[in-house]
């Protein structure tokens, strides 16, 4: 099956009412574990690397690895870069077969985050790639210092100008939801989810999903998000599933094993998100 971009995934799921996993990935194993489960549920799915995995997985071979994968698919597979924050490192994406990518200025002043998506937007539409951005802060993520960034929630009065002036095509947002492992149990927040649903029309993008309930994705996808981000939840399925199993088997084997944890992890949130049997 063609690659498919991720708007033409995202539209349909968004016309439907249900929501489509997108999956970092930083090896073969991985990229395999979440194609399987695609083609097993019939499902479509977005897989991609963020720009603080690519310690772990060089453009010059993961991107030929995704891209490939998703052509030979037998269901619409879309590859996507995800929380990129370095305009080099967007450019090298744009030419390397991304159909489309988030830029992540969060952390900057809302004006700043507003001057630099829009002048992203209008270099990678031109090429046919859609642009993901993000409103609020969604935290989690450590700085160079060793802090943890902490949640800023998504301000609902601002959402509708912040699309209409950087033209972005996906709005990732913040309403109690925080990358990595939660360290207070999460607090989903669906009347601000409501509220930024009735200013934005756009897909809405639900980042830090591992660690919520199967409750929370399913209330948050009826409250109008259609991308959920995964990889927390995948990687530590695999962790236990070597911890579990290190005495018994080789180097290779482990893979192997470490691979059929994360494609049963991926089924399970397939079958959540509602996106099985839509390819």
């Amino acid at each position: 099956m063609a690659l498919y971009l991720m708007k033409e995934i995202l539209a349909d799921a968004q016309k439907r009412g249900y929501g489509v996993g997108y999956y970092n990935g930083v090896n073969l194993e991985m990229i395999r574990a979440y194609i399987r489960a695609a083609e097993d549920c019939n499902s479509p799915i977005i897989i991609g690397i963020a720009e603080g995995l690519m310690k772990y997985a060089d453009f010059d071979w993961i991107v030929p690895l995704y891209v490939d994968a998703a052509q030979r698919a037998k269901v619409p597979v879309a590859v996507h870069l995800d929380h990129t924050y370095r305009f080099e490192v967007l450019m090298r994406a744009l030419r390397s077969g991304f159909g489309s990518v988030m830029y992540d200025g969060s952390s900057l002043s809302y004006e700043e985050n507003v001057k630099n998506s829009a002048e992203i937007a209008k270099i990678a539409h031109p090429m046919g790639v859609s642009l993901e951005c993000e409103l609020g802060k969604v935290g989690g993520f450590y700085n160079e210092e060793g802090i943890r960034g902490k949640n800023i929630s998504t301000d609902p009065a601002l959402a509708a100008d912040f699309i209409e002036k950087t033209g972005a095509d996906f709005l990732a947002v913040s309403i109690g939801n925080t990358h990595g492992v939660y360290t207070d149990p999460p607090a989903i927040d669906l009347p601000l989810l409501g509220e930024i649903r009735l200013n934005v029309k756009i897909p809405l993008v639900l980042h830090g999903g591992s660690g919520l309930s199967d409750d929370d994705f399913r209330n948050c996808i009826r409250g109008g998000i259609v991308k959920v981000n995964i990889y927390t939840d995948v990687i530590t399925a695999a962790i236990n599933k070597v911890r579990a199993e290190n005495s018994r088997f080789n180097y290779t084997d482990l893979n192997m094993q470490a691979e059929q944890a994360m494609y049963e992890e991926t089924v399970k949130k397939i079958r959540i998100f509602g996106s099985g049997n839509k390819a």
